[in-house]
């Protein structure tokens, strides 16, 4: 084995994706990292096992007091089986299940990437003064987004009860529902009047801050005004993987 063989076999990492909430996130964020990752062959591509248990209890449902089974349980249940296969860094494309971040972390003992602080770095790093923030309302009341915003000095809007609603149904009645978005739809109306009010309000980004949404902005071919929590995870990993990203838009090469 030759010095660069070597160099690059150090900086191989076993990517554990913590997945399943949702399944069609999951799935669109797999996809992302093997789009964007500069290779030409299978070998170039990030090593990656994959848990998908889509069982694990609706995370806003729990945090906002409306069932009792708790997902961290399952979540660090699948979290060790990524560490016993070998993960030495893991990923979790899924926003909410962020509140539970630091316990997982302390339970799981290997480095876990933050969705959130990622997503709001990568929004200063570009200069962004204001932000929009879009998620369920687990993320939105337990003030997880806002709260990171505030820690690096940048300032956002939430929706307002109505149009919080209407991020909602988006979200469960037709993502996770498996319902075709596209423009002329339902969904798609109800959508953009959300991203209307905010940009109104002087957001100058939409944090697409569930990865369900991520999923609307493939099918709507949202413009550059929004910020895909999923495509900022994506990114990061492959470089935390030591891999080359390529594809992104210009922002994230600054």
């Amino acid at each position: 084995m030759n010095m660069s063989e070597n160099k690059n076999k150090k900086n191989c990492r076993l990517l554990g994706i913590l997945g399943g909430l949702g399944p069609m996130s999951s799935a669109y964020y797999y996809e992302m990292l093997i789009e964007h990752t500069a290779a030409e062959c299978d070998q170039d591509h990030i090593d990656i096992v994959i848990s998908s248990r889509a069982t694990t209890p609706d995370r806003t449902a729990f945090i906002l007091e409306k069932s009792d089974d708790d997902p961290l349980a399952v979540m660090i249940e699948e979290a060790h089986k990524l560490v016993s296969y070998g993960a030495d860094l893991i990923a979790i494309p899924c926003n909410t299940a962020h509140y539970f971040y630091d316990k997982l972390a302390e339970a799981v003992g290997v480095p876990i990437l933050n969705i959130i602080y990622e997503t709001v770095c990568h929004l200063k790093k570009n200069g962004v003064k204001k932000a929009g923030i879009l998620a369920t309302n687990g993320t939105i009341l337990t003030n997880t987004y806002q709260n990171m915003c505030r820690s690096i000095g940048l300032d956002f809007a939430v929706p307002d009860e109505k149009y919080q609603s209407y991020v909602m149904s988006v979200i469960y009645d037709h993502v996770k529902s498996g319902k075709k978005i596209e423009e002329g739809t339902y969904a798609a109306q109800i959508f953009h009047e959300v991203a209307d009010c905010l940009f109104e309000q002087g957001c100058q980004k939409l944090i697409l801050g569930c990865t369900e949404l991520s999923i609307v902005k493939r099918c709507l071919s949202l413009d550059e005004r929004y910020t895909d929590s999923l495509e900022v995870l994506a990114y990061r990993t492959i470089v935390e993987c030591g891999k080359t990203p390529i594809g992104f838009s210009p922002e994230f090469y600054k």
